[in-house]
């Protein structure tokens, strides 16, 4: 069974070489992701290298995926590396601090936090592990009492419990970064704590001016992105259910929900959703994940997430492998619970500005009322096979282009998967057979199976697919 549903694997010390990213492709990951909150420039344009690299060998596209480390908001480091602090004791976080911290307070590396907590906040450390109540503010020193207490070391996170943090979402580190992701030819760029639709706005600008076309994603995991989810998913292209530090702003007992709420809401606006954070946490030191892991990696199938995304599983994990392939075993047998047979509203509701997104909806249409073993859309930029992907009706998509970077972006969408193809002929009924064929060879389809096509009568040009063929394999009109 072709799987619908991507997996996104974090590379990292244990993803890094040549034959490890062989084995990853080989055993199903879809997009690697790049995290630029470690490592330099020159580290990830190498890094590019070899996943690309990788990739041909496996005969596969792999897409990549730059995050952007955004604002370290984060406790500076203990002169004996960790303190342990209990219910009740008075600690002091010290944005003037040049010392190292101990047992009554640390510095922070995030010098505005002062301006933007008061008496009576709830600070949150270590994702949610340690809880400080704010008693005051004095100057550069947040004087606070600690309710839920523990280990603290070095540089370890602070959220604001309810959101409320001012910093900017694209630091000057981010910039540059930009620029790098824009070098390697990023095919996503995953934009951290974004408040707005407006850091959104900026990202795509600073991409732009440097040279990239990488898709925009929007991390959601700040609690004042939920208000304006949908003005933040107008300005993106994907966004990212980041369940770790939303969690912690939000409240564990909310992101369910707002998991669900998000991935509704991408589909319905034509956006693309990764579903990320802890998936397969224990699978960082044991072979086989638990029940639990199982139950949240196929409830995002279920609710139609295009993407799974593993973190600390194959960055740094054990079983970087068997990560990989558990997650494609609990993926499949999911999808085998979609009700591929119920009615979606959206083909029949649906209004058209485009001629080319009213073709891919009929493709979609005439699947879902045929016994089509395939939909084929002959594309350039993508755009008729990411509308045809937001709506399932139990047949792959295959999206067959010349276009390396269409390639590499359509691994992200769920149902869709890319086949490079490149025939030179100006005439729709000479490509067309030229794909029939071509999928014929690779064993995708056989003599007498049905398929919809969509092709532009303009053949070779963007955003012109006018035409939907349903064709019977082996049988032509000549």
């Amino acid at each position: 069974m072709l799987r619908r549903t991507k997996i996104v694997a974090t590379l990292g010390p244990a993803s890094d070489t040549q034959a490890v990213l062989e084995q990853l492709i080989s055993a199903g990951v879809d997009v690697v992701r790049m995290n630029f909150s470690h490592g330099t420039a020159q580290d990830h344009i190498d890094r590019a290298e070899r996943v690309r690299a990788a990739a041909l060998v496996c005969g596969r596209s792999v897409g990549i995926l730059a995050d952007l480390q955004g604002p370290k908001i984060r406790i500076g480091r203990f002169e004996k590396n960790k303190i342990t602090l209990s219910s009740g004791d008075i600690f002091t976080l010290d944005a003037a601090r040049t010392t190292l911290g101990d047992q009554e307070g640390v510095g922070l590396d995030y010098k505005e936090l002062p301006n933007d907590v008061s008496a009576g906040t709830v600070l949150l450390l270590n994702d949610g592990m340690l809880e400080f109540h704010v008693v005051e503010v004095s100057g550069s020193k947040i004087i606070c009492k600690v309710v839920r207490g523990g280990e603290l070391s070095n540089n370890k996170g602070i959220n604001r419990k309810g959101g409320g943090l001012t910093a900017p979402a694209l630091t000057d580190k981010d910039k540059e970064d930009i620029k790098t992701a824009a070098l390697i030819k990023a095919d996503y760029l995953a934009v951290s704590f974004p408040r707005s639709a407006d850091d959104m706005k900026l990202a795509r600008s600073l991409m732009v001016a440097a040279g990239g076309t990488s898709m925009l994603m929007a991390k959601i995991e700040r609690a004042e992105a939920i208000p304006v989810l949908a003005e933040i998913m107008d300005a993106s292209d994907a966004i990212m259910v980041a369940r770790g530090d939303l969690s912690v702003e939000v409240g564990d007992a909310a992101v369910p929900g707002l998991q669900k709420r998000m991935i509704r809401m991408a589909r319905s606006k034509n956006k693309l959703v990764i579903t990320a954070t802890q998936m397969m946490e224990s699978m960082i030191t044991n072979p086989i994940p638990t029940r639990a892991e199982v139950s949240d990696v196929a409830n995002a199938v279920l609710d139609g997430t295009d993407a799974v995304m593993l973190s600390a599983e194959t960055a740094v994990g054990d079983y970087p492998i068997e990560t990989i392939q558990a997650m494609v075993r609990i993926c499949s047998k999911a999808e085998t619970e979609l009700d591929e047979n119920a009615t979606d509203q959206r083909l029949i509701r649906s209004k058209f500005t485009r001629i080319d997104q009213s073709i891919a909806m009929s493709a979609l249409y005439a699947a879902s009322h045929f016994k089509v073993k395939a939909i084929v859309t002959l594309t350039q930029s993508g755009s008729t096979t990411l509308w045809m992907s937001r709506v399932n009706v139990g047949v792959p998509i295959f999206a067959m282009t010349p276009m390396e970077s269409t390639l590499r972006k359509v691994t992200l969408f769920s149902g869709v998967h890319p086949i490079a193809f490149n025939i030179e002929s100006q005439f729709a009924s000479v490509v067309l057979r030229a794909a029939e064929e071509e999928l014929v060879r690779l064993g995708l389809v056989a003599k007498g199976d049905l398929m919809v096509m969509t092709i532009g009568e303009a053949v070779g040009k963007t955003g012109h697919t006018n035409t939907m063929k349903i064709v019977r394999v082996g049988e032509h009109a000549d």
